[in-house]
């Protein structure tokens, strides 16, 4: 039988594991129905949460701008609550919007009797819309307040989660394939094994080899001539999840920090020339052709 703690240790990796491989799914909004905006400012940033009736809609954060990190708590929260009217515009104006704060004093911004100047500022962009201010506390306001503190919430929860559940986060490894894979490769390589039999002859500049037997060029993993292996690194950097399908000098890079190999620049750039996503995206620089002429009539 077990515990009662490793039934509840086990619940919550369950539990950690669908949060981490499943997106949530935004809902689409009912321009007729009213919204609910949860704003929250921090030191490092501000958070804003679009719902209607209990369903996310959009959330948007931003780090705080030199001059904004001086202002007083009163105008960052008002700040974070311009911010979300800014980008929701076109969802807010024109319908009823219930603005939910942590900040009590926001409730009695249309009545407060003296401003100064960037708060009378606000409060004209503020007056286009058709708001409710709402106090809502701090610990129940908890996925704005999870954006206003982006940074520093990763490694509290880090924390927290590992003070109830120490054991939970053994049972999740992250291991990498493809450097598995280069290393293996190297092992049948032609190219990898003349570089290496040169460096036994002869102490060389940039190329060395670890305890391991793996072939570095400085602090760059040694690719072996496959081109294979070379097409998945170049996909994983490019189109993967996690990329953007950025340029080739973006993408150059990146991957000059980790690999390694012959005319790395070269083939990327080729790469990214063969992307049917890049090009039809890409802006066309060439001037037009003029306009259109008729054919001439040949009698």
């Amino acid at each position: 039988m077990k515990s009662s703690i490793g039934l509840q240790s086990e619940a919550a990796f369950h539990t950690l594991r669908t949060l981490l491989t499943t997106a949530p799914v935004l809902a689409q909004p009912d321009i007729v129905k009213p919204f609910d905006v949860f704003c929250d400012a921090s030191g490092i940033g501000l958070g804003c949460v679009l719902m209607q009736e209990g369903r996310v809609i959009n959330y948007a954060y931003r780090q705080l701008r030199k001059h904004e990190v001086n202002y007083p708590t009163h105008d960052l929260e008002l700040a974070a609550v311009v911010h979300a009217l800014k980008i929701w515009r076109h969802y807010l104006l024109g319908n009823v919007c219930h603005i939910y704060t942590d900040h009590k004093s926001l409730k009695y911004i249309f009545t407060q009797p003296e401003l100064n100047m960037r708060q009378r500022r606000w409060l004209e962009l503020i007056k286009d819309y058709n708001l409710k201010v709402h106090y809502h506390p701090g610990k129940a306001n908890i996925v704005a307040d999870a954006l206003s503190w982006k940074y520093h919430y990763n490694s509290l929860l880090e924390d927290e989660f590992n003070l109830l559940h120490p054991a939970v986060l053994h049972n999740i490894t992250v291991s990498c394939s493809l450097e598995r894979k280069i290393i293996e490769l190297q092992k049948t390589d032609v190219g990898v094994f003349h570089i290496k039999r040169k460096i036994k002859g002869q102490k060389t500049k940039h190329f060395r080899l670890d305890e391991r037997g793996v072939l570095w060029f400085e602090d760059r993993l040694v690719v072996p001539k496959n081109h294979e292996l070379r097409n998945q690194i170049l996909d994983e950097a490019h189109s993967s999840k996690l990329s953007i399908h950025s340029g080739s000098s973006k993408m150059y890079q990146d991957l000059k920090n980790h690999f390694w190999w012959t005319k790395i620049k070269k083939e990327i750039a080729a790469y990214v020339a063969r992307c049917d996503v890049c090009s039809r995206v890409k802006a066309d620089h060439l001037k037009p052709g003029g306009q259109l002429q008729p054919l001439s009539i040949l009698g």
